[in-house]
């Protein structure tokens, strides 16, 4: 692994920490491969049960590093090279049946976009800002920013950011969709502390239930696309019978009907 990405497993909680705060996390090369490879080990390992993505310094993520781009690039296919390792990792998070949530303190643009919406679940802070700001430097969406912004606000709403250079408070975040919930937080690093404490929160809730089953949810959910309706229904159908025969769905079952069964004497 590098510095640049920060990987740990506890208790079930697999965090990647984005860790390149003087650039605003924007992915260089050494980013975007240890990006792959962290997401990579977090899906694939039995012990990770939730994963929570968050950021050192002031900022979650400004996208992609524009000064290595202007200085390190030969031409438009090394950005292309680089594009797809970051979305081996977007494909490892958004396929995987592991829930992820993310703690976007600061402001996050661009490919950092597209990094937010790996999340199935996102907390921000009250100074927050989000926006696309590609047009800003002559470039188009990429990093699954034109696949899921649509879908999580809505087609109008993604022009919107798309075709301006608007950045998105913090309140218009959550009332768009983009965001869960915003935290706030006495100055930027308090903010900071309380985005992550409150995202962690939000994946022990995970842990402490029934994490198979939110994390077959969210495959349900996120693999929605690749089926038809009809295909869907099925699909539904064959995974809640398949979490019915797991120890955990079979010992909730039993005792919520033996307390439903206690409260109707």
């Amino acid at each position: 692994m590098t510095d640049a990405i920060l990987f740990t497993v506890d208790d079930g909680l697999a965090r990647l920490t984005l860790n390149r705060p003087a650039s605003l996390n924007a992915f260089d090369v050494e980013l975007a491969h240890g990006w792959r490879d962290a997401t990579a080990e977090a899906v694939s390992r039995d012990d990770v049960r939730a994963i929570l993505i968050d950021a050192a310094g002031r900022s979650f993520c400004a996208g992609g590093d524009v000064r290595a781009m202007a200085t390190g690039m030969a031409g438009g296919s090394d950005l292309t090279a680089l594009a797809h390792i970051i979305n081996e990792g977007i494909l490892s998070l958004t396929s995987s049946s592991v829930p992820v949530v993310a703690a976007a303190h600061g402001t996050t643009a661009g490919g950092g976009l597209g990094i937010f919406m790996c999340s199935d679940y996102a907390v921000i802070g009250g100074r927050s800002k989000i926006g696309s700001l590609y047009a800003n430097i002559g470039l188009t969406p990429d990093l699954s920013v034109s696949a899921h912004l649509a879908r999580a606000i809505g087609e109008r709403r993604a022009l919107q950011l798309v075709l301006q250079d608007r950045l998105l408070t913090s309140a218009e975040a959550v009332e768009w969709g983009l965001a869960a919930e915003a935290v706030d937080g006495a100055d930027a690093d308090a903010e900071a502390d309380a985005v992550r404490e409150r995202a962690e929160q939000i994946a022990r809730f995970w842990l402490a239930g029934a994490a198979g089953a939110y994390g077959q949810a969210k495959r349900l959910v996120r693999s929605q696309p690749e089926r038809s309706f009809a295909d869907q229904l099925a699909e539904e159908a064959r995974s809640i019978g398949a979490a019915f025969d797991t120890p955990d769905a079979q010992a909730r079952v039993a005792a919520f009907a033996a307390a439903s069964s206690k409260s109707a004497r």
